[in-house]
């Protein structure tokens, strides 16, 4: 713990280049080692507990990866996002059809993005969640079929990205925007302070 203290580095057990960029801007060094696990939702699994779930068995599991190479061991830090609109989970859109039904269901409606983060160390898993709230814009079909020809929709979780061209489409938010995105700042410093790794 007191090396990665020293060095400031953590893993990081996401692909997502939107929580590399997060991570960059606040000083934080990193390692990406993803973690795969089975992401199917539990029956009536509410979406927050889902999402605090995933965050802490992906960073145990990389984390135990870790153990099991006899690897240099830094803090590894993990990450889960989730929209979650009448009480149903919309995760990242398996086609353009699906990310049109989501895109559908929440025009001119508020839904929440929840976003855990868990913290793994010698000394455990520690988590925390971020949620927000967000309202969308109402959209024409025309403009949904467009914003999905982008591209952009395909592996964001409730199938747009605030921080590119569906910016456009947010009317307003209540919480986190950094938690929208995947990665809420001031949780995960207070997690990552916890594990010798300040950010300030």
């Amino acid at each position: 713990m007191q090396e990665s203290k020293l060095q400031n580095i953590i893993y990081l057990a996401s692909r997502s280049p939107r929580r590399a960029e997060l991570l960059k801007q606040v000083g934080i060094g990193f390692i990406v080692l993803p973690s795969d696990i089975d992401e199917t939702p539990l029956l009536n699994e509410y979406s927050d507990a889902y999402v605090l779930r995933l965050a802490a068995e992906k960073a145990r599991a990389c984390y135990d990866e870790l153990i099991r190479q006899s690897a240099i061991i830094f803090p590894v830090l993990a990450a889960d996002t989730t929209v979650s609109i009448d009480g149903k989970i919309l995760g990242k859109p398996q086609d353009d059809d699906d990310a049109f039904q989501m895109l559908s269901i929440m025009s001119g409606r508020c839904h929440e993005v929840h976003t855990g983060i868990a913290v793994a160390t010698d000394e455990g898993v520690q988590v925390a969640i971020s949620t927000t709230k967000v309202e969308m814009a109402k959209l024409t079909e025309e403009t949904i079929l467009a914003y999905i020809a982008t591209g952009e929709p395909r592996d964001k979780a409730g199938a747009y990205g605030i921080q590119g061209l569906a910016g456009a489409l947010i009317k307003r938010i209540e919480g986190s925007y950094s938690g929208v995105m995947g990665l809420p700042i001031f949780e995960t410093a207070q997690l990552l302070g916890q594990a010798g790794i300040r950010i300030l």
